[in-house]
């Protein structure tokens, strides 16, 4: 099958996952192009892999860039050179309009390629609650062949936030395909040269990684490690970068914990680093499904997370870690010391974390995808 891909190109989740899903599909032996404005940073060489750039002309009549009407006519040209089979778009806003309206162009020349919408999360839940947004949103989901959401909690947040029509109303439905990980490309034992580097003396060490955006809570991660280090010899990994970041270096700085907090900024593979901590904080106020912590659990670090959206999904209180109520910094601590405490508990945990996360395993999830691609191309080819 030819399948073009669009999505974000950058760290954020929805991004990695379309990155993933399409090298996977390439090493089924599909034939993946990627559509976007630049390289994303999980692409790799293969050759089954192509990547098409959307460029938009800096012409001055404009302000802000037409990258919607841009990115259609790439779909376009993609679509009908390569031959397309289906165009599957990640994130609503605005690649789900852009490939209708590519669908249509195409369709006014006799080429019918169905197109699948899959919703990550903040399309819906924060981007896609802005009214102006709704009723694009709302008629290109609509009209997509399927649609796909990442999590149950999303799936009804989706029905919640946007008068779509249900499967026995004419429309596609949502199902429900988790975000995954490839088990067996992560490291499920520390490497002791991490721990010599960031916990020289033997201590604990906490992590977390994010887009340090106000929904991530990232200043309760760091309330919580200072009320953990009154009780446990700790050191706490803060990675990625965003526009939080320097008020939570100032916070470190005034709770005199700059000694213990170390920031790493961005990563292309902050789970290498994440594997060899010993547990994985999430207190996110908004989480539709929670990709870091999975990918935290992958490499068998227990999770604590708050209990918000799809987290409880992924995240099993008393199993893979233990759920807090968002903002319940008091109780986070308490949580942390309850995994952390003991030999003992830290390898139960530790074990159950990567139990759960082989539920979420690539090869459970993409037949998933590939049986709903073989059915959106049965059904437009009639």
């Amino acid at each position: 099958m030819r399948i073009g891909i669009v999505c974000y190109p950058t760290f954020g989740g929805s991004g990695v996952v379309a990155t993933e899903l399409g090298m996977a599909l390439a090493d089924k032996g599909h034939v993946v192009h990627f559509i976007t404005y630049d390289r994303p940073v999980r692409l790799r060489d293969h050759p089954n892999v192509f990547y098409h750039e959307v460029r938009v002309s800096d012409y001055p009549l404009f302000d802000y860039q037409p990258y919607e009407l841009v990115l259609t006519s790439k779909l376009v040209d993609v679509a009908k050179f390569e031959g397309l089979d289906l165009m599957h778009v990640h994130y609503a806003i605005p690649h789900a309009s852009a490939a209708w309206m590519a669908q249509r162009i195409l369709a006014s020349q006799g080429i019918f390629v169905p197109f699948i919408t899959t919703l990550h999360g903040t399309d819906i839940t924060l981007v896609g609650r802005d009214p102006s947004f709704e009723p694009v949103i709302t008629y290109s989901m609509d009209r997509s062949n399927a649609v796909t959401a990442v999590s149950e909690s999303l799936k009804r947040d989706t029905y919640k936030h946007f008068p779509l029509k249900h499967a026995d109303q004419g429309g596609p439905g949502i199902h429900v395909i988790p975000n995954f990980v490839c088990i067996e490309q992560y490291r499920q034992r520390p490497d002791p040269a991490v721990r010599l580097r960031y916990a020289p003396n033997g201590e604990l060490l906490l992590s977390h990684v994010s887009n340090f955006r106000p929904v991530k809570r990232v200043e309760d991660v760091v309330r919580m490690f200072q009320l953990l280090r009154k009780q446990l010899p700790v050191r706490l990994l803060l990675i990625g970068d965003g526009p939080d970041r320097q008020r939570i270096e100032n916070l470190c700085r005034q709770m005199g914990t700059c000694d213990a907090i170390q920031f790493l900024g961005k990563m292309t593979r902050p789970e290498e680093i994440v594997a060899s901590t010993d547990l994985f904080v999430l207190p996110s106020e908004s989480e539709s499904f929670g990709l870091a912590a999975l990918e935290a659990m992958a490499s068998g670090v227990p999770v604590v997370s708050s209990d918000t959206g799809g987290l409880p999904e992924v995240n099993i209180h008393g199993v893979s870690g233990l759920l807090n109520p968002v903002g319940d910094v008091d109780g986070m601590a308490n949580n942390a010391y309850d995994i952390l405490a003991t030999a003992e508990s830290r390898e139960r945990y530790r074990n159950g974390a990567l139990e759960q996360a082989r539920r979420f395993d690539l090869q459970l999830v993409l037949p998933q995808y590939e049986a709903l691609y073989r059915q959106v191309v049965e059904e437009i080819n009639g």
